[in-house]
């Protein structure tokens, strides 16, 4: 299973920028065609991306297409659906019809350019209110989605709040993404950006909000944000440590015929030890990644 902590963006019509992004440690790197692609270079950018795409690189490699409810998104999934590309991003996505659409799409440039069907990771932005209002139809919709991700940016734009330095008005709505992704049985959800670029320390506490709350991993804008995301989705050595005391000393007392143990005072049963067993998981899949 990958590891997706973080995902950064990089414009895909800036060849150097988007060579170093590659390099900088993230667990994804999408090149983008809508917000960071001046509209007089969408077009040329799709041979420019699939390029990248197709060089030796370290690390997974995504394209955020335009919404399909533009000029650009049909001839942007036609043009970049090549050997080479990992996933697809679908900004503003609304409805699971338009998901479906979008799914249909991939599987026939698939089967046409000989790629396995399938085989390309499709990842949907949830970002204006009507999304989230079928957020758990769309988690639903039977396509090859393995998880949602969240766009505050636009989403604070459509429903007029303020996108404040705490977000705690982000909380419901990042809540019901989470709720929508776990109901559906897909993955932990990707949380949005952080565009304060110089409040690190914000950066920092919004990452470790998110983990608590369920996403497993967050959408990157700044090369500086990578190392920070990576480390706040993943597990501390002290977190593993005491994971693995939780899992050898529940072991030892189920082999003795108890389910209930305690463990410096804290009381460990099944739920506790599933959650333990979940960061040693987790932790091996990081350090595979490493090798």
């Amino acid at each position: 299973m990958s590891v997706f902590r973080t995902f950064l963006f990089a414009p895909g019509n800036h060849p150097r920028r988007t060579e170093k992004a590659f390099t900088l440690g993230a667990d994804a790197v999408i090149l983008d065609l809508e917000d960071a692609c001046p509209v007089s270079e969408k077009v040329a950018t799709r041979s420019v991306i699939v390029e990248a795409m197709q060089r030796p690189r370290a690390c997974l490699g995504y394209v955020r297409v335009n919404p399909l409810s533009t000029q650009f998104g049909y001839g942007d999934l036609v043009g970049v659906v090549q050997q080479g590309v990992d996933g697809i991003v679908v900004p503003k996505v609304e409805s699971a019809d338009e998901l479906k659409t979008a799914d249909w799409l991939l599987a026939q440039l698939e089967r046409e350019r000989g790629l396995p069907v399938g085989a390309i990771d499709l990842l949907p932005i949830i970002e204006t209110g009507k999304g989230l209002a079928a957020v758990h139809e769309i988690a639903r919709a039977g396509t090859r989605v393995k998880r949602l991700s969240f766009g505050a940016g636009d989403f604070t734009l459509d429903m007029n709040l303020v996108w404040s330095r705490e977000e705690t008005e982000l909380l419901a709505y990042r809540s019901a993404v989470v709720l929508a992704s776990r109901a559906a049985g897909l993955e932990g959800p990707i949380d949005t950006v952080w565009v304060r670029l110089q409040d690190a320390e914000g950066f920092a506490a919004s990452a470790a909000h998110v983990r608590a709350l369920g996403f497993q991993g967050k959408l990157c804008i700044h090369p500086d944000q990578v190392a920070v995301a990576n480390a706040a989705f993943s597990p501390s050595s002290g977190q593993v440590a005491w994971a693995r005391r939780v899992v050898d000393a529940f072991k030892a007392a189920e082999d003795s015929g108890s389910a209930s143990i305690q463990l410096d005072g804290q009381f460990i049963d099944y739920p506790i030890v599933y959650q333990a067993q979940r960061v040693l998981d987790a932790d091996a899949r990081i350090a595979a990644k490493r090798t």
